[in-house]
C-alpha cells in the first residue's frame, strides 16, 4: 500500500505506538502478515483518539474489509452503542463475520451486504461518526448521504484520500488507468473543504485522512429541497 509519509517515519511510528491487544490485536497482526488491506497502525491510533474525544453512540462504516476497524471502533462505544458497516464483497465479509464473532461483537456490529450506493439512501441515522473507507472513486457520490446522516456535531472521517501523494500531481502525470479516480478524489477534496456546513482538515497520515466536522445543517429551500452548500 502507498503512504504519504516515508518508510523510515512509518517504521519509527510503528515502534513507538503499540499494536492493539486481545483478539483485535490478533486480527491486526494476521491481516498485516497476510497483506490484507486494513488501516495502518498510525491511522488506527488517530482514529482511537478521535473516538475517545467524540464519544459516539452510533457509528456508520462504509467499507468493512475484514472487520478490524469495526472492532476497533466498538471499543469506544457505550454499552448500548452500535456500529453499522456496509460492504459489497462477500470474500471480505466472510472473514469479517468470523472476526466479529471472534471478538464477541455480534450484538454491537450490524453488517449490511450490498453496494453502499444502494444502501445509503435507505438509512435514516443519525450516526455520530461516519467512517468512509471504500471505493475512492465513489466518495463524491457518497458525500450527500453522509451529510444527511450526520447530525450537527457529527464527525465524518474519510480514509485514503491522497493516493500515495499522487493527488498533488497533475492528472496527466499519473497513469491513465488512475486518472478517473485522481480527478474524482480531487473534486471530493475540493467539495469537503469548500462546504459551508463542514469544518475540514486533510491530514497526511497513512494514505491521507480527511476529518470533517458538521457544524450546521444544510440549508433547505421553500420547496423542502436541500441546497448544495458550497
Amino acid at each position: 500500500m502507498n503512504y504519504v509519509t516515508d518508510d523510515t517515519m512509518n517504521a519509527y511510528l510503528r515502534t513507538v505506538q503499540p499494536m492493539y491487544d486481545g483478539v483485535l490485536g490478533e486480527i491486526q497482526r494476521e491481516a498485516i502478515a497476510a497483506e490484507v488491506p486494513i488501516i495502518p497502525l498510525e491511522t488506527a491510533r488517530l482514529l482511537s483518539v478521535l473516538l475517545t474525544m467524540q464519544k459516539p453512540k452510533h457509528i456508520l462504516e462504509i467499507g468493512t474489509a475484514v472487520g478490524f476497524s469495526a472492532g476497533l471502533m466498538c471499543r469506544y462505544l457505550p454499552e448500548d452503542g452500535t456500529v453499522t458497516t456496509i460492504d459489497r464483497f462477500e470474500v471480505m465479509l466472510k472473514d469479517a463475520r468470523v472476526n466479529i464473532k471472534r471478538m464477541g461483537l455480534e450484538g454491537k456490529i450490524k453488517v449490511l451486504e450490498g453496494d453502499a450506493a444502494n444502501i445509503l439512501p435507505t438509512l435514516e441515522g443519525p450516526y455520530d461518526v461516519i467512517f468512509l473507507d471504500a471505493a475512492k472513486g465513489q466518495y463524491g457520490n457518497f458525500l450527500p448521504h453522509c451529510l444527511r446522516l450526520l447530525p450537527v456535531g457529527g464527525l465524518l472521517i474519510v480514509d485514503d484520500v491522497l493516493q500515495g501523494g499522487t493527488i498533488a500531481q497533475t492528472r496527466f502525470s499519473v497513469p491513465r488507468r488512475q486518472r478517473t479516480i485522481h480527478k474524482r478524489l480531487r473534486n471530493f477534496l475540493w467539495d469537503i473543504t469548500h462546504n459551508d456546513t463542514l469544518e475540514t482538515s486533510i491530514i497526511p497520515i497513512g494514505d491521507g485522512m480527511a476529518l470533517c466536522y458538521k457544524k450546521k445543517e444544510i440549508p433547505v429551500t421553500l420547496e423542502g429541497e436541500q441546497n448544495d452548500a458550497e
